[in-house]
């Protein structure tokens, strides 16, 4: 059994429900295999070039492994509350103007995750009838990740509002930072 808490960042744990570390860990692999394939792709792009018998496909593939890694990224960096936050300015607020500043940065991102969700899905229903040349790969290959990733980022996202609500924004990582300016 591969053990997943490692790539499950403890870091704001009040925030978060254990029953979604599975999923972190998930889009953590994910990740790390769309940035190893992109790399490879990319690399045997340019050395079948440079030899003079270059892959066409290739391009398209690397497109694909880049766009999925942004978008799982994305989840990711919500789960992981490193990204679409404004944690450099509120993890120096207490109590109730936190909270007020919380609450409005994920309602936010959850309007923005839910846009993703409606408009992703019918781009992606356009894109089953559409094919990439030379490859004929499907467009919905590229993307179908941006409703995937939309519902990841919102579910995250209500896991931080209601876990927020409950037991506060503010975690231990914060009360350290708090302490370390005093002194």
């Amino acid at each position: 059994m591969v053990n997943f808490r490692a790539l499950v960042l403890d870091r704001h744990r009040h925030l978060k429900w254990k029953a979604l570390d599975k999923v972190e860990a998930t889009l953590m692999v994910l990740c790390g295999v769309c940035i190893f394939m992109f790399t490879l792709m990319v690399f045997c792009d340019v050395l079948t070039r440079t030899l003079g018998a270059p892959w066409l496909w290739l391009q398209q593939v690397t497109t694909a492994f880049f766009a999925w890694g942004i978008f799982l990224g994305m989840a990711a960096a919500t789960r992981r509350n490193d990204h679409f936050y404004l944690t450099e300015i509120t993890k120096r607020m207490t109590g109730t103007p936190r909270s007020a500043i919380e609450i409005a940065n994920r309602l936010v991102v959850l309007v923005v995750s839910a846009l993703l969700v409606w408009f992703g899905w019918k781009n992606a229903l356009l894109d089953m009838g559409s094919f990439r040349m030379p490859s004929l790969i499907p467009l919905a290959v590229y993307t179908c990740i941006v409703p995937a990733a939309g519902v990841l980022i919102g579910l995250f996202t209500i896991e931080q509002l209601v876990n927020g609500w409950r037991h506060g924004f503010e975690g231990p990582e914060d009360r350290d930072h708090q302490i370390e300016a005093v002194e």
